[in-house]
């Protein structure tokens, strides 16, 4: 089944930049650079590929009470049909603009990168749609 799949991968994804940014925060902690009071949710205070890992991260949680919340109601209601041709699509999507978000901030990646939430907002109208419909 590709929605519970892809619903799975999506929460290992998202763990996984966490699990990221923490292990890179232990290492400020370790080498004295970042006391523990000192850190700021949006890492603003830490290199630049920290503020845009904490953003990639925040991403992946604003996004996945739509997109997890569909892929939810299709699982429940025995209409993964649905979402399962698209899921595996939408976990590239979300891969990438997590990637790209955390490569650059260039206008070609940005660009890039809201091309790739793009895709994942068209396939969760679409799903939505869909769920409704049927």
């Amino acid at each position: 089944m590709q929605s519970a799949s892809v619903l799975t991968a999506l929460i290992a994804w998202t763990m996984f930049l966490l699990i990221l940014m923490e292990g890179l925060r232990v290492r400020f902690l370790v080498t004295k650079t970042v006391a523990a009071n000192e850190f700021r949710p949006d890492n603003s205070n830490l290199p630049p590929f920290m503020q845009r890992l904490a953003r990639a991260h925040a991403n992946c949680i604003e996004s996945f009470p739509i997109i997890g919340g569909l892929l939810i109601v299709a699982l429940l209601t025995n209409r993964a049909g649905i979402t399962d041709a698209l899921a595996p699509w939408l976990l590239l999507a979300r891969v990438l603009q997590s990637s790209i978000h955390m490569a650059s901030t260039r206008p070609l990646a940005a660009n890039l990168r809201f091309l790739a939430f793009a895709v994942q907002i068209a396939i969760a109208v679409y799903w939505a749609w869909a769920l409704l419909a049927h």
